[in-house]
């Protein structure tokens, strides 16, 4: 039942907060427009949003299944994350480095716990949420269908990775000098988080890539929605540092949720120049099929 209650407010705020953002940014015009033109909107994307559900379905089987095949195959590196998170301040305290983590927990206050909570859980959602509703009411289909693309490539990649490499986050490591805020100050959440994810799955950062590559999608609508983008760009940094700031990631973790993002968003951009076609995927099938050694002809 605590489930049901969390992802019921979840649900609702994050509503509350596309409703507000919607009407605000996207306009009274274009939320007419799009009641008359959904029909066709929706079929310029339709192939999108299937491949972007399968991705997803498939996302659900990996992380179901993905921890055990994870620890049969998949690289320990816990201890380089930390290593690696120990060095990354040293021009600023070269005599005494400390883990990032433990340094942004040394400035928690209470307001500082409940924005970053707040931002972790409903900003995160709400981040990802806008794009699909702001370009599906532009008539250029092309923003979406980056945005699908951009966000596919994201959870692909980033399930690929919770597979490959088992790490476990700061709050699991250094658990003396890293504190788990987003669950001991607030731990209703912890019935979400455990509901979606697992503790090994680290790095990258999804929640940072993901909102990175949100708040760069928001550049390529600086035209349509100039507001957007300091909106995107504030909540996307909120992201970033609450990942840190509540001991769930490392700071490598971020950096390469960095990378992620920028690297799907190229991936959705050359989609949208070059989309795909039935003719060019079977041509590429052909071809795969016939460099197999010994297949017959």
């Amino acid at each position: 039942m605590t489930l049901l209650l969390v992802l019921g407010q979840l649900i609702g705020v994050v509503l509350l907060l596309l409703a507000t953002t919607t009407a605000l940014l996207v306009g009274r015009d274009r939320i007419i427009e799009t009641r008359r033109a959904y029909r066709e909107r929706f079929a310029s994307v339709a192939p999108y949003v299937g491949l972007l559900g399968v991705v997803l379905v498939a996302n659900k089987i990996a992380r179901d299944i993905g921890p055990d095949i994870s620890w049969l195959v998949g690289v320990r590196i816990t201890g380089w994350l930390e290593r690696i998170d120990g060095l990354l301040l040293w021009p600023l305290f070269p005599e005494e480095t400390p883990q990032i983590v433990v340094w942004i927990q040394s400035m928690a206050t209470p307001e500082l716990t409940a924005y970053f909570s707040f931002v972790y859980v409903y900003g995160y959602v709400f981040l990802l949420a806008f794009p699909l509703v702001a370009y599906f009411a532009l008539p250029r289909p092309e923003p979406l269908r980056r945005t699908i693309v951009a966000y596919g490539t994201n959870y692909l990649l980033g399930v690929l990775c919770y597979i490959v490499f088992i790490a476990y986050g700061p709050r699991n490591l250094l658990a003396e000098q890293a504190e788990g805020l987003l669950f001991s100050q607030y731990t209703q959440y912890q019935f979400v988080t455990d509901a979606v994810n697992h503790e090994t799955n680290v790095f990258p950062s999804l929640h940072t890539s993901m909102a990175v590559t949100a708040a760069l999608l928001a550049w390529t609508t600086r035209d349509e929605y100039p507001l957007w983008i300091p909106i995107a760009a504030a909540l996307a940094a909120s992201v970033v540092v609450s990942t840190m700031y509540l001991g769930i990631h490392w700071a490598t973790d971020a950096i390469f949720g960095i990378v992620l993002a920028w690297f799907s968003v190229r991936v959705g951009t050359r989609f949208e120049e070059t989309p795909p076609t039935l003719d060019g995927a079977k041509h590429r099938l052909s071809a795969a099929l016939d460099a197999i050694p010994g297949r017959p002809r």
